[in-house]
């Protein structure tokens, strides 16, 4: 058997037997099922995408988000075996079931808010080993999971490394930059401003032989070079390289993350023409002949239309121009097909999807209104976080009790980034509201 196929638990006795066909990929069927009937993949339909739930039906959540991020993985991998160029990379390129499951596990580690939890998490996580969704989604594949005991989903090697965008420790790329000014005890400012606190782009330290062991079927050169580091002036240091797969799942959800959220603004009427036009329009406009300079009057009538099928017919023409603008390109560095192979965007396309990702950023989630949201979400994690970790024996779950009792303060991270928006907001009314909560709520 292939050493992607293998999985984690020394139980699965039968690794080559099938999963509702005998293809090839079957055992990435059984991968994507997994994740799908996972409790941390459902409770994705409750946590924020980018607006807060509950302001509208509409709009996207983590759930409809991961779902969409597969459709275009997807089109991707289809798109690159269409080529003639890549007719002798078609056994490296993923199939449809490896590319979806690792799509559709690729947010299951977000928390509660948004970005905003997250950052929330890791200031109270920051001295016992940090926060971070990415490292949070390898941790509930690897041990938290609910189907195997010891190795929590217990997926193939080769989905596993799938997901993995950011291949560092979280002690190898801590360095916050910290306000002239910020006080010794971040409890004197009760967290009024925690965004100092912002994790790296990590894993955690106590998944380092789950990385180990994903990385064994690589050279020694391989390994050291794909785990190397950039160090910035300042600030967190950054991963330089990802694996093939994740390549194509980054850019993905890149599209759908831009693309699919100005979708989401545009229908609840959050952007306007004008700035559109002059933000973005003008720019593409200036570029070299494109297919989107070329309809660009059509995009903008379609996009502000007041007709819903006129905007996804624009969003739907704006996703395929940026999908048939991916190829792949092989880094010499590397000797393993898994990293030296790499999905790239052309700049050109890459710059228009940037424009409308700092569009859809300047507009949408730095406006005052949704920043107000995020606070809110931030501030309930924190007053959880602090409420627990000073009552464990008292407050904690007897189960997430006996695993604080295993691993400290990441059991309550663990238990509260699994929650949703929704039985967070509840938990804290449950505990800080006189007249709410009874002895019959189940949290």
């Amino acid at each position: 058997m292939s050493v992607w196929l293998e999985r984690r638990s020394s139980r699965n006795t039968d690794q080559s037997r099938g999963f509702n066909s005998t293809r090839a990929d079957s055992q990435y069927q059984r991968d994507r099922a997994r994740i799908i009937h996972s409790a941390s993949f459902r409770s994705l339909q409750s946590k924020t995408q980018v607006l807060g739930l509950g302001e509208s039906d509409f709009y996207r959540t983590r759930l409809t988000h991961s779902l969409e991020v597969a459709q275009v993985g997807s089109g991707i991998c289809e798109w690159l075996r269409e080529q003639p160029d890549n007719e002798a990379l078609h056994d490296f390129i993923p199939s449809f079931s490896l590319i979806e499951a690792i799509c559709l596990a690729h947010d299951i580690g977000h928390s509660p808010f948004g970005h905003g939890g997250e950052v929330a998490l890791n200031t109270m996580m920051r001295d016992h080993g940090g926060f971070e969704a990415n490292g949070q989604t390898l941790r509930i594949i690897a041990r938290l999971g609910e189907f195997s005991a010891e190795c929590g989903l217990d997926l193939t090697r080769r989905t596993m490394l799938g997901t993995i965008k950011y291949p560092a420790f979280y002690s190898e790329t801590v360095r916050y930059s910290l306000p002239s000014q910020q006080p010794d005890n971040t409890h004197d400012n009760h967290y009024l401003n925690i965004d100092h606190w912002a994790p790296p782009k990590c894993i955690y330290d106590a998944e380092a032989d789950v990385l180990e062991w994903l990385l064994e079927p690589f050279s020694a050169p391989d390994k050291d070079l794909f785990l190397s580091l950039n160090t910035p002036a300042k600030g967190h240091r950054r991963t330089r390289f990802k694996p093939f797969d994740t390549s194509i799942m980054e850019l993905a959800d890149d599209i759908a993350y831009g693309v699919h959220d100005l979708e989401d603004a545009l229908a609840l009427g959050l952007v306007n023409r004008d700035a559109w036009e002059t933000q973005v329009s003008a720019v593409i406009e200036n570029m070299d002949d494109n297919p989107i300079n070329a309809e660009l009057d059509q995009y903008n009538r379609d996009l502000f239309s007041s007709s819903p099928k006129d905007r996804k017919h624009a969003i739907s023409r704006l996703v395929g121009y940026l999908i048939l603008n991916i190829h792949i390109v092989k880094l010499e560095e590397f000797e393993d097909p898994m990293l030296h192979l790499q999905a790239r965007m052309e700049p050109q396309a890459y710059e228009i999807l940037l424009l409308v990702k700092d569009f859809v950023m300047q507009h949408v989630i730095l406006r005052p209104e949704l920043q107000m949201l995020q606070y809110k979400g931030q501030q309930v994690m924190i007053k959880l976080f602090d409420i627990f970790s000073a009552n464990p024996e008292r407050l904690l779950p007897a189960d997430v009790f006996d695993n604080y009792q295993q691993e400290g303060h990441r059991a309550i991270a663990d238990y509260l980034s699994n929650m949703t928006d929704v039985s967070a907001g509840k938990l804290y009314h449950k505990l800080l509201s006189p007249t709410s909560g009874s002895i019959f709520d189940r949290t």
